[in-house]
């Protein structure tokens, strides 16, 4: 069968925005309505004509509403084929009358997690009657509409308009996969939440909800959209766009390695990103000056960069990131100094996230594979000065555990191969991606090089700095790379086979070095 005529519609829903005046539509068209409790008391308030479904069923609703809609006269009205004899024979022989619209939106579940309700609340947020109704209802899409979401109103009133009080196939079955993907995903709410205390239980269930269709991917021949899913985490599934362009998908994977790197820092903190690698990241007492640091970091590659920062953006710093080019800024708010600095600049994307990410906090990271996916604990991992171990003649000096510490932190945020040179709180040069770690080492050596030439120095800016490494050093070659590029002090994971020819190394270079015992590998 092609259209539908709608005659008869249960409405049951939770979210009442638009309800009455759906149902008024409804009711112009001659369709009867029925409901449940707080739904029909909506409608008979607003001096509509409803049958509830105790009259319905001949039960009445019990166990505080637990059970009112799981009834033969209800789900027999929504799984009845019109085109099947003994169907249509069944349901007259017990009286029960199709139903050709379903209106159902479920128990703010998902809401009442988020509220951190006790337990007990959250239990009875677990909608039972209304997932079984949708269920039944997209699984006769044939014979019957169900509607999942206030934000469909419009499309039924504008095609029963259209087509005389009738819905076609092409719209059921569109509201039959809409509520199917709602109720799978309200399970998977759930189910998350029952399996709370199990980070990777036996079975993994994801969802999300697309916030927004992407004009392409990583390359324009790709398709791509962003999706939120359960997790309140701040950054950019929170964030309130202030101003710019279009967020494309690169500047999105972007903006959140940013956020994620410029939360670790308790001071007054600073990254800039490019191709989901930062290339300056600096702390100082404000964050203008830790903008004019970062920036030094790597001016060049700064360039079409994301900028972020954990504090709310004030107008000074404003000012300086209006005179680079830049894609997105993200900060967990704006003062209104900041918003008039950039305001000129139409395209750049302003994000104000409303807070920061806890960098400690537990949740998962997920990379697909052919056929599956990964799943991992977010690597929360960190160390302090308590957790270092110096296996060199010499000792860090509290300056240089300080830049240590901080130089691992920005290590633990690039790709691997991972290299970072930093000094007085600010990275000096950066290498990432490189498949040896020796040829990462030397490609941030020759940036802090060309970033010195840049700002009119005669030394590299890595002469005096720290370095770090987010694994051990395989060989003593990438750490002598380091110590010809001026380090004097290195932090690394340890465990490598030939530990004792790197350490010997340092030693006979005059270089500290401590070790974590903690990797930070991020391909």
């Amino acid at each position: 069968m092609s259209d539908l005529p709608i005659r008869r519609a249960l409405l049951s829903v939770f979210d009442k925005a638009g309800l009455v005046e759906f149902a008024r539509f409804l009711a112009k068209q001659g369709v009867e309505l029925i409901s449940t409790g707080g739904t029909a008391s909506a409608l008979a308030g607003a001096g509509l004509a409803v049958t509830e479904v105790s009259q319905v069923t001949g039960f009445p609703e019990i166990l505080d509403g637990r059970v009112k809609t799981l009834h033969p006269a209800i789900h027999g009205g929504l799984l009845g084929r019109r085109d099947d004899r003994d169907h249509l024979a069944a349901m007259e022989r017990h009286a029960i009358r199709p139903i050709d619209l379903l209106v159902s939106n479920l128990y703010p579940f998902e809401a009442a997690v988020a509220a951190g309700k006790p337990d007990a609340d959250c239990i009875e947020n677990i909608d039972v009657g209304g997932p079984a109704m949708i269920r039944a209802a997209a699984k006769n899409h044939a014979f019957v509409a169900v509607i999942t979401s206030p934000d469909d109103y419009a499309a039924v009133i504008a095609e029963m308009l259209a087509r005389n009080g009738a819905l076609s196939l092409d719209l059921r079955r569109r509201f039959a996969a809409a509520a199917f993907a709602r109720t799978a995903a309200y399970d998977a709410a759930i189910a998350g939440w029952m399996n709370r205390a199990e980070l990777l239980p036996a079975r993994l269930i994801l969802s999300g909800e697309r916030r927004q269709a992407l004009r392409y991917g990583e390359n324009p021949h790709q398709q791509a959209a962003f999706y939120v899913g359960g997790e309140h985490r701040p950054g950019v599934a929170t964030a309130r766009q202030l101003q710019g362009k279009e967020l494309s998908f690169n500047n999105l994977n972007d903006t959140d390695a940013a956020y994620e790197l410029v939360a670790e820092f308790e001071r007054p903190a600073v990254v800039i990103v490019k191709h989901a690698n930062p290339c300056g990241v600096a702390m100082a007492e404000d964050l203008a000056s830790a903008y004019r640091l970062a920036l030094a970091s790597d001016p060049v590659s700064a360039f079409g960069g994301i900028v972020a920062v954990n504090r709310a953006l004030d107008g000074p710093t404003a000012a300086l990131i209006a005179e680079l080019f830049a894609e997105v800024v993200i900060a967990p708010a704006f003062e209104p100094p900041a918003l008039a600095a950039l305001s000129a600049k139409k395209n750049l994307r302003l994000l104000e996230a409303g807070a920061l990410p806890d960098p400690l906090a537990p949740g998962l990271s997920i990379r697909s594979l052919a056929g599956g996916f990964l799943a991992q604990s977010r690597d929360s991992g960190r160390v302090a000065a308590g957790d270092l171990k110096v296996v060199t003649r010499r000792r860090p000096s509290p300056a240089e555990i300080a830049d240590l510490l901080f130089a691992f932190t920005v290590a633990k945020h690039v790709k691997s191969n991972a290299i970072v040179y930093a000094k007085a709180g600010a990275t000096v040069g950066i290498g990432a991606g490189q498949m040896s770690r020796v040829d990462s080492s030397r490609i941030a050596a020759w940036k802090a090089r060309e970033a010195a030439e840049a700002a009119g120095l005669k030394e590299s800016r890595a002469k005096g700095s720290v370095v770090a490494s987010d694994a051990f050093f395989p060989f003593a070659d990438g750490l002598l790379a380091a110590a010809e590029a001026g380090a004097t002090a290195v932090i690394q994971p340890g465990g490598s086979l030939r530990d004792g020819e790197v350490i010997a190394a340092a030693d006979a270079g005059g270089l500290a070095m401590v070790f974590t015992g903690m990797r930070h590998f991020r391909h």
